[in-house]
Formats: C-alpha cells, sequence, structure tokens
C-alpha cells in the first residue's frame, strides 16, 4: 500500500496552523468509509431517518432550517425518490415532485446511527489526520440531493474536518473578519451556530449593500477529498450531483476555548477585578513607579499557559491545495441586482464596518424609541397604529453588542455591591 503524503503527526501540526481553509487529497485512499455510498448505506440502515425538504427556487433569501419541511423516510424511499420511481416505493416523498424539491438527511450522528454496528465506527479514520482514537463516533453523516443546502453560517465551536464519499459539494467560505459584510442574526436561534442574513448564491444587495465587499472562498469537494474549515469562518454549503454522501468530525483544538472555558475565564476576570478593586486601596500609590513586568496569558484554570510553538510553514502542493479567493466576475449587470463583486477590498475593513456599526447603533436607537412610544400610547387597530415590534426585533435588540455590554456593567456593579 503506497504511503499517504503526510504522516498523522504532520497533518495534526498542518490542521493546527492552517489559518485558511484548504483540501486534504490522497489522505483516505484506505479508508473503508470510501464505500458508504448511499446504495451501501441503504443496506446497512433500514431505520427511518429525517429529511428536510426545501423547494427548488433562486429566492434572494436563505431558506432557514425551520422554514424547511421534514418527513421520516428509509434511504431506499430516498433512493427510489431520487430516481423519480412510483409513488408507490417513494412512501413519504410521494407528496413532493422529485424535480421541484431536493431533501438533505443532515446532521445524522453516527454513533446513534450505528450503535447495532459499532464496527462501522471504524471506517472512519480520523487518527491519519492525528487525532487518535476519533472516530466515526465523533462524526456526522449528511446525506442529500443536488440542490439541497445548509444556510450560510459559522460554528461556535472548533475546526471543521469534512470528507465527502459520494458526489461533489459546493463551498462558499468566508473569513471572520468579513463577518460585518454578512449581517449575521440569531434567528432562527441555535446555540451552536450564527446565520447570515444574506442568500450568498442570491444575494439582495439592496438590502444587504455591504455583502458587495465579501471575500468569498470557493471550493468543488471531490469524493476522497478531506476539506479543513478553519474556527468561525462562515460557509455555506450545496450539493451539485444527484446524490452526495459525505462525513464530518468537528474539533476543538489546543488553544481554542470552548464555551465552559470562556465562562471560567470571564470568571476569573470578575474575581481579578475585585480582588483589584480591594487591592487599589493598599499601597497603590508605592506601586506607581515600579517597572511594569511582563503579564503572560493564562489557561481557564487560571494558570500560566506555556509560549506558543514557532512559526510553521504550511506546506502547500499536490497533497494540499489551499481554498483561494473565488474570480472576480466580468459584471455587466445593473448596480442593484444580484451579482456582486468577489474581491473587492477597498473599503472592507474600514469604512464598511464603520456603515455597519452606525447603521446597528441606528437601527437600536429607532427600536428604542419604537418601544418608548408604544409603552406610552397604547396600540389601535388599522391605519394609523403604532408601530409593531417583531419577535424577531426584540431578539436582535437583546443580543445587540449594545445592550451585551450594558448587561455586562450591570453585572460588574452587582458583584462589587455584593463585595463592598
Amino acid at each position: 500500500m503506497a504511503s499517504k503524503p503526510f504522516t498523522p503527526e504532520e497533518a495534526r501540526r498542518i490542521v493546527q496552523f492552517l489559518q485558511t481553509p484548504a483540501v486534504f487529497l490522497n489522505m483516505t485512499t484506505d479508508w473503508p468509509a470510501l464505500h458508504w455510498t448511499v446504495e451501501h448505506l441503504s443496506a446497512c440502515l433500514t431505520e427511518r431517518l429525517r429529511f428536510r425538504i426545501g423547494k427548488r427556487t433562486e429566492n434572494m433569501a436563505p431558506l432557514f432550517e425551520t422554514e424547511c419541511s421534514y418527513i421520516e423516510a428509509t434511504i431506499n424511499e430516498f433512493l427510489s425518490w431520487t430516481a423519480c420511481e412510483d409513488k408507490s416505493l417513494v412512501g413519504p416523498f410521494s407528496d413532493y415532485h422529485c424535480k421541484e424539491f431536493w431533501a438533505y438527511a443532515d446532521y445524522k450522528y453516527i454513533a446513534q446511527l450505528f450503535q447495532d454496528k459499532p464496527a462501522m465506527f471504524q471506517d472512519v479514520v480520523w487518527s491519519d489526520f492525528g487525532f487518535p482514537g476519533r472516530d466515526g463516533r465523533d462524526s456526522t453523516l449528511w446525506i442529500g440531493t443536488q440542490g439541497a443546502n445548509t444556510p450560510c453560517h459559522l460554528d461556535s465551536y472548533g475546526c471543521n474536518l469534512v470528507f465527502q464519499i459520494q458526489g461533489r459539494k459546493r463551498w462558499h467560505l468566508f473569513p471572520p473578519d468579513d463577518t460585518h459584510c454578512l449581517y449575521p442574526t440569531r434567528i432562527p436561534y441555535e446555540e451552536s451556530s450564527v446565520f447570515s442574513r444574506v442568500s450568498v448564491v442570491h444575494p439582495d444587495l439592496k438590502k444587504f449593500p455591504a455583502f458587495r465587499r465579501a471575500r468569498v472562498h470557493t471550493v468543488t469537494l471531490q469524493p476522497g477529498q478531506v476539506l479543513f474549515v478553519p474556527r468561525h469562518w462562515w460557509h455555506y454549503v450545496e450539493s451539485v450531483d444527484p446524490v452526495t454522501v459525505s462525513v464530518n468530525s468537528w474539533i476543538e483544538m489546543d488553544g481554542v476555548s470552548s464555551h465552559d472555558e470562556n465562562m471560567q475565564y470571564l470568571n476569573l476576570a470578575v474575581k481579578a477585578c475585585m480582588d483589584k478593586s480591594r487591592d487599589d486601596t493598599d499601597g497603590m500609590t508605592s506601586l506607581a513607579d515600579q517597572p511594569r513586568a511582563e503579564v503572560g496569558k493564562r489557561d481557564s484554570s487560571g494558570l500560566l499557559k506555556t509560549p506558543a510553538s514557532p512559526t510553521f510553514r504550511v506546506p502547500f502542493g499536490p497533497h494540499l491545495i489551499p481554498v483561494n479567493l473565488a474570480h472576480k466576475p466580468n459584471c455587466t449587470c445593473s448596480k442593484d441586482t444580484s451579482c456582486y463583486r468577489y474581491n473587492d477590498l477597498s473599503r472592507c475593513q474600514s469604512t464598511a464596518q464603520d456603515e455597519d456599526e452606525s447603521r446597528s447603533v441606528n437601527e437600536l436607537q429607532r427600536w428604542g424609541q419604537h418601544a418608548h412610544q408604544e409603552a406610552e400610547s397604547p396600540r389601535t387597530s388599522g391605519e394609523g397604529s403604532g408601530l409593531h415590534i417583531s419577535t424577531n426585533d426584540m431578539l436582535q435588540f437583546l443580543i445587540h453588542p449594545d445592550v451585551i455590554t450594558l448587561v455586562t456593567r450591570l453585572m460588574m456593579s452587582r458583584q462589587r455591591e455584593l463585595h463592598s
């Protein structure tokens, strides 16, 4: 058997140092999971799976998961439906024409799917990437048809390794620095994801003008390839071929904080502020003229972290390909249509951010004025009634950074009162 281009130790080091998306080639040639085609899975999984159903349209608004239909069906019924076979063979899919709708069995935990066939966990060999013991139990399965997609979002946890098994998937990725161009929203609310309000394939530039400056990296992932998605990179994913199968695993890397660790950091910070407030009354004057010692970073337990590793050069080449910026299209349409400029970076980091921050502050002030007006004057029905504040408005208001800042100040004030 031919050796792989990277040893597990080398692959792990690459994953730790990659700051942008990249595709690994020739790392899965001996993985048994390469045979996990939908035909193979139909023989292994006879239970019903939950499929998300979406209509094939070119809407200028994302189709969020809460807006989709859902059915429970077997993979055999799914296969018959993709082949547009007789309605008697497709079960619950019979209500959806195969040419008008797509289907997606997404986020399926392999540990649950194959709990009666634990030997299949070993078919996924993440240990080849330097993560010993990580296999199918730590992975999720995705089965879809052409057009099946995941709305543009970022994951709040670690990096992502995606193994493509059958068919191709098109990935659109955006760096964390472009968050202000993607109009983030927590609606629909999902603990581990933040969604974009933009339909990145068919954007509404009148409504989301800053998206013109978003820097998209695109790649079509082929069977046998593994895509590395860095932490907090935005991504929109769409199935290209009639049937697609992929497996992924989210990995918390060393030096990256989990939610629980972040809460411990917050507790440490609050405690440090309280301790400092008490210490300020003792001997602060005598310390004012002393040289300031360099302060090292601490982990979630309060212990000093060890220094970072020296700079590492990622070995891009025939077996590791970076996912680069998409080519700037030659736009011949009018200014306000749905095409957008991929690589216009001239104002992305400064003016665009200022515009969006200013807009957010104005929206916050406007919502506050509406709330005050409605509190003073009861609503009446018909024309001329007070402006309605939707649930979405209220949620967006509550999670606005300015509100979070105010809550933090109130928490700190409360802590001071408790310790005074």
